[in-house]
């Protein structure tokens, strides 16, 4: 199969530049970074994609059994990778991509350099003293509201997730981009995001990492920010002045200015 085509990948900026790979999360696709990609593109080569199953990917290529687990995910970022045969990738991960980053950073760790990780959570379930922002019972009413209508929840949680009321579009941004996903795709691709658990994996990353957490999140309290940073040696961590659970979306420029900052003392 041909991977570029199988996951939609878009490549912008002047080839020979540093590579920077930008990732979606769970219901979203390579659109959520439209307000940044330009940014970006002026100093790097910038690598677009959606995972199997999400925005403009080849849905046949699509199986439960390969995307139950963070692993499937993290084989669509190797594959592209080598399609793309890149190598000292900076791979950007939103949400829960930023945890399949680190699965694939180490299966590929001459192919991943660095990792910006935005509104990261290895965990969401509270475990003893651990604080992922949520019960196991509020994560199975969760699971159970969204695989009984997920349209219904689309509409209802979209919002929630992207804060900000006073900027509707993105509401509506998000929920569009929610509702586009297949509901059978979704189902999966909740139960695992929001039921792993990677919290031993963030001992493993070895490469310069930025962790971006929004000041206010309700998917990604600043708690587990501090978690992932205090799990990933060496890493560096900024609160953006940022609302909501998509600071590309809401606060463009200032995740993108972080982005470059950190990718620009590097070299």
């Amino acid at each position: 199969m041909d991977i570029l085509r199988r996951n939609n990948v878009k490549v912008s900026g002047s080839p020979g530049r540093p590579v920077v790979m930008l990732a979606h999360g769970f219901g979203c696709d390579q659109n959520m970074w439209s307000l940044v990609t330009p940014a970006l593109a002026e100093e790097f080569q910038v690598v677009l994609f959606d995972y199997v199953g999400s925005g403009g990917s080849d849905s046949s290529a699509w199986s439960a059994e390969r995307y139950g687990s963070l692993h499937g995910y993290a084989r669509d970022v190797v594959e592209v990778c080598e399609a793309l045969d890149v190598s000292d990738v900076a791979f950007v991960g939103h949400s829960v991509s930023a945890m399949i980053g680190v699965h694939a950073a180490a299966a590929v760790p001459e192919r991943i350099s660095s990792m910006v990780m935005v509104g990261p959570s290895p965990c969401y379930i509270d475990d003893g003293t651990y604080r992922g922002g949520f019960s196991a019972e509020d994560i199975d009413e969760l699971l159970q509201s969204l695989e009984s209508n997920y349209l219904g929840w689309s509409a209802v949680m979209a919002p929630v997730i992207m804060a900000n009321p006073e900027r509707p579009e993105l509401g509506d941004q998000l929920t569009n981009s929610f509702c586009a996903t297949d509901p059978a795709v979704a189902r999966v691709f909740a139960r695992t995001t929001f039921l792993s658990d990677s919290r031993a994996d963030l001992k493993s990353v070895s490469v310069p990492t930025l962790v971006l957490e929004c000041a206010q999140d309700v998917i990604a309290p600043r708690e587990v920010g501090s978690y992932v940073h205090s799990a990933v040696a060496g890493s560096r961590l900024i609160t953006l002045d940022a609302t909501g659970h998509c600071p590309q979306l809401s606060a463009p420029e200032a995740t993108a200015s972080a982005i470059r900052t950190f990718l620009r003392e590097l070299r």
